[in-house]
This record gives structure tokens, C-alpha cells and sequence, in this order.
């Protein structure tokens, strides 16, 4: 479940308390949370190495090592918390726990084991692929509007493309085609140039919107920040989730499509097909 917001947040919460210290020793207790899968190479290779920065492309978390870069994805449920080092019996969901000169640890909670760490040297291999910032000054109004005329997709499939805008994930392309007044079936080259200016502004007003408030938490849980705080920004949602209550901005029911795997949640007047 975390987007770009969330894994923003988690980034700037380690940047202080990570950068300078030494990974001393490294336990692995779900190795398929690890890339390669080999606990004894990935805690022999990690162990010694000392964190230069921490920085975030896409969804991905990325920590510069004095030697490797190790990259984290959190995907639907995974979390990066601070802890005193020390197992306890409620580690249920604890995968990999990364002990820190300090004396202290940073753990990779993950319920439903699906995020993954990867300790390379190569990180274009993982990262390559990847779309604009949305956020970054490579993402303007004039290419977003170049590039969705050569899409043929619908726009909310085409923003959860991480190889077309890197960092958008269902909640956020919700939002902001609902900010822009654009229903999510819409093709994406159909949409006319003031329609993908507001597109533009809505997806970045958004996303810093939603990072100020230290990213979403939902009713599961799923996402804390290291220290265990809730995000905030749930209480500013319009359209994620809410089918059926009413349009903050014109009080009609709000409705939920499905695309593919996926689904969009919109308001049926706001954001007409």
C-alpha cells in the first residue's frame, strides 16, 4: 500500500538517525524477504558497511552503503521500525532485522511477506525502468500532456504505470483525478490541454499535501511511520475508499469501477466519463 508520500516520509524519519552508523549485524528470519535469497551472503556482504544516505525513488526506499546500495520495497504491508535490538514474542511478522552501532536496530515488519530487500551494486538494474518524479522539476505540465497523447490506456491505468510517473499507487491517482474533475476511464490521450493542466497541479498538490501530513494510514494499519505514528492524511481523502458516502464538493454517492486487478473510486458528476 505505500505510494510515494508514505515511503517519503519513512525516508526523511531514518535520514537523521541512519546516515553515519554502522550495520554491525544483520538477522534474517523470512529469507525470501531478501534478493538474493541467501541470508549468510546477504548478513556476511551487509554487516561492516556504514549508511552514506538515505533517499527515495518511486515507491523504492534507498540506502547508500559505504560499499552497496540496499533497496527497500515495502510493497502492500511492509514496515521499517526502530527497536532496541531485542526479539520479542511479538515479532510475529519481523523478516529482517538490521543491528545498528548504536545498539539499536532497524526491523523490516512485513505481514503478508511481500516487500523485498535488495543489496546491490547495480541499483539502474532494479531502478532503470522507472518514470519521472512527479514531484521532480522533470515532471511538468508539457510533458505529461506529450506523453499521454501516445497512450491509448485509461488514465488511471496509465498513472499506476511506475514506468510512466514513478511513485503513484491507487489511493493518490484517485485523488487527483478526482482534484482535476477526470473520471478514471477516461483514454488518456482524449484528455484535452487544460484537463491535463489541472491533472498536472492536482497529482502534485496531492502528493505534498499528503507528505506534510506524514502519509496515509488506513483502517488496516498497514502503514505507520518508523516511530509508529499514524499518517494524517486519511481524514483528507474524497474519493479513495469511501464509495457510497457522499462527494466532498457536490454531495453525490460515490461510485467504484473496476479496472483490471485494480479499482478506481470516483464521483459520477464531479468527474464525468
Amino acid at each position: 500500500m505505500p505510494e510515494l508520500p508514505e515511503v517519503e516520509t519513512v525516508v526523511r524519519s531514518l535520514r537523521a538517525p541512519l546516515t553515519g552508523r554502522t550495520i554491525v549485524g544483520v538477522e534474517v528470519y523470512w529469507p525470501r524477504s531478501i534478493v538474493p535469497s541467501d541470508p549468510p551472503a546477504f548478513s556476511h556482504r551487509l554487516s561492516g558497511q556504514q549508511i552514506k544516505a538515505i533517499e527515495r525513488r518511486g515507491k523504492w526506499v534507498m540506502v547508500t552503503l559505504s560499499e552497496d546500495m540496499l533497496l527497500i520495497h515495502l510493497r502492500m504491508t511492509g514496515r521499517l521500525m526502530f527497536t532496541s535490538g531485542t526479539r520479542t514474542v511479538d515479532d510475529r511478522h519481523l523478516r529482517v532485522r538490521l543491528i545498528l552501532d548504536n545498539g539499536q536496530a532497524l526491523d523490516f515488519v512485513d505481514p503478508r511477506k511481500f516487500g523485498r530487500m535488495i543489496l546491490t551494486n547495480r541499483p539502474d538494474e532494479a531502478l532503470g525502468n522507472l518514470g519521472p518524479e512527479p514531484l521532480g522539476e522533470d515532471f511538468t505540465a508539457a510533458w505529461l500532456g506529450e506523453m499521454l497523447t501516445h497512450r491509448r490506456g485509461r488514465i488511471k491505468t496509465v498513472l499506476l504505470d511506475q514506468s510512466f510517473l514513478a511513485g503513484l499507487g491507487n489511493i493518490y491517482s484517485d485523488e487527483a483525478l478526482w482534484r482535476a474533475g477526470i473520471h478514471p476511464l477516461r483514454e488518456a490521450r482524449s484528455l484535452a490541454p487544460a484537463e491535463v493542466e489541472q491533472l498536472h497541479q492536482a497529482i502534485r498538490n496531492v502528493l505534498s499535501e499528503a507528505i506534510a501530513g506524514g502519509g496515509t494510514t488506513l483502517a488496516d494499519q498497514s502503514y505507520r511511520q518508523p516511530d509508529g505514528r499514524q499518517g494524517d492524511f486519511a481524514a483528507a481523502l474524497a474519493v479513495y475508499r469511501r464509495a457510497g458516502r457522499p462527494c466532498p464538493r457536490c454531495g453525490a454517492a460515490i461510485e467504484r469501477v473496476r479496472l483490471g486487478q485494480r479499482g478506481a473510486c470516483y464521483c459520477p458528476v464531479c468527474q464525468k466519463f
